[in-house]
């Protein structure tokens, strides 16, 4: 883990110095502000005195056109890619050289805003896991893929709570077989400081939905706490947990996740450097980032940046963040890595925020080296 100096460091290089105005009187905070302009902040791997690049990652394939608000992208042991859409509350099967095709319609899904139906994830026995937003809670359903389509939802865990904003929504399933899942505060700051809500958290949870052996309290499902909004989950060669983190005014974050740490929300936001908290391991203002999905592949990290419209790589030991297609493609929502080595990118220019771009949503395939 580097110094506290030395994050301060690299603070201030991936910043690129840009100021970030308060949003208007009255207007709430969401994670995804308004964009505005900023200047391109494309890495330069090629920068003399450097370690030599891994090279530069470039799309390969278009996989699906004329999607709306892609949001979780999980694979089956065949390879089809099962897809949730937020707003219209849809699964998609994406299977090579097909037209997606929609396998089922989520009835207790209530979009608005940014909640809807989020995250997905597949386990090791191939159950499918989606989490929700009702009109009620956010929660997580278990869910069969069988003869084309989802089976009945059971629910697994409920109560999270939500709101028009901060709901959170990532799940991926950990080298231990448990299932690890972000929360949002709910626009409820004080929340994720709270360890009774289930809010502002990354929960670990067995498929039943029970808390997982070895959680820090071992009748909660909470494994960390004091997170604003984590859409990002990614676990590294190393077994390590990274979540990516929507800052309010100030920072974005990349967070090195332990059992049981406490990551300084609402006290803090960005570097705090109080031995009560867990500094972020990089910072971004959020006209450069926004961030959502994380991915690991060929020895990287890989998060989706929204208002920032780019891809960022970043080296899980240290080193300065690279951005890639910067504008290219427009807002990206989740990066996964495929099975066939690719990573795969979801936009999302129609949920409602910043320029769209193409006027529909996309996924890509990027070949990273």
């Amino acid at each position: 883990m580097r110094t506290v100096m030395a994050i301060l460091m690299s603070v201030l290089l991936v910043g690129c110095g840009t100021t970030v105005d308060p949003p208007e009187p009255g207007t709430p905070t969401s994670e995804e502000p308004a964009p505005e302009t900023d200047p391109d902040t494309t890495g330069d791997p090629e920068s003399p005195g450097e370690p030599e690049s891994p090279g530069e990652p470039a799309i390969v394939e278009t996989i699906a056109e004329g999607l709306h608000v892609p949001w979780g992208i999980a694979f089956l042991d065949d390879g089809t890619a099962l897809v949730t859409e937020r707003d219209t509350a849809r699964v998609l099967a994406i299977r090579a050289g097909e037209s997606p095709t929609v396998v089922a319609e989520i009835d207790v899904a209530a979009p608005t805003g940014e909640a809807g139906l989020l995250g997905i994830a597949v386990s090791e026995d191939a159950d499918v896991f989606l989490y929700v937003s009702t009109e009620n809670d956010n929660r997580v359903l278990r869910t069969r893929f069988a003869g084309g389509g989802l089976g009945p939802g059971e629910v697994i865990l409920s109560g999270i709570p939500n709101a028009r904003i901060h709901d959170g929504g990532r799940m991926i399933f950990g080298p231990d077989g448990y299932l690890y899942v972000a929360t949002g505060d709910a626009a409820v700051p004080g929340l994720a400081q709270d360890p009774g809500s289930l809010a502002g958290k990354i929960l670990r949870v067995t498929t039943d939905g029970d808390p997982a052996p070895g959680n820090p309290n071992p009748d909660s499902p909470v494994w960390s706490l004091g997170h604003r909004n984590v859409q990002g989950l990614a676990f590294d060669d190393q077994d390590r947990l990274w979540a990516s983190e929507f800052g309010a005014n100030a920072w974005d974050e990349l967070n090195l996740i332990t059992a049981g740490g406490n990551y300084g929300w609402p006290a803090v936001e960005g570097m705090g450097g109080s031995p009560e908290y867990i500094d972020p391991i990089h910072v971004w203002p959020p006209a450069d980032a926004s961030p959502s999905g994380l991915a690991w592949s060929d020895g990287h990290l890989w998060m989706a940046a929204l208002r920032g419209r780019r891809l960022w790589r970043m080296d899980a030991d240290g080193g300065e963040p690279a951005a890639f297609f910067t504008g290219e493609l427009g807002r990206i929502r989740t990066v996964v890595a495929a099975p066939d080595g690719t990573v795969w990118l979801a936009t999302s220019n129609t949920d409602g925020r910043g320029d769209p771009v193409d006027g529909d949503d996309r996924i890509v395939a990027v070949r990273t080296r």
